[in-house]
């Protein structure tokens, strides 16, 4: 099998995902998921679309992840590695993944602070006298 790669996005985290078939290893930027993922809720996150697929053990992830924080990475992971499974066999994976939602990209970002504001939605007291 060759490698496959894919691309997730959450917040302002990416990660590219290179998927090949091993022993079940997952590196993040060079480090091993327990090593990077100190929350084992985080590496539940990442290792989500494999318990779903029921193909833990049967691929060798690497990983480079860049930007936003734990949490943002850990489901940009997730979705990266759902669109890998996908795109390597799609009859077997897509209809699981997706009946999960594990292939949707969430948009959702931080709106930004507007000027003359405390923050994006906040705004000063305002007085009339």
């Amino acid at each position: 099998m060759k490698q496959k790669n894919a691309l997730g996005r959450r917040k302002s985290a990416v990660a590219r995902v290179y998927l090949a078939e091993g022993k079940g290893n997952i590196t993040i930027n060079g480090r091993t998921v327990e090593d990077y993922f100190a929350e084992e809720s985080l590496r539940y996150i990442v290792n989500q679309p494999f318990a779903v697929t029921k193909t833990e053990g049967q691929f060798d992830v690497k990983i480079n992840v860049v930007g936003g924080g734990t949490k943002g990475q850990a489901e940009a992971i997730r979705l990266g590695i759902s669109r890998a499974l996908s795109e390597l066999d799609r009859e077997a994976y897509r209809a699981a993944l997706k009946a999960e939602g594990f292939l949707t990209r969430d948009a959702r970002e931080v709106e930004r602070k507007k000027p003359g504001q405390p923050s994006a939605r906040a705004r000063f007291q305002f007085s009339k006298r």
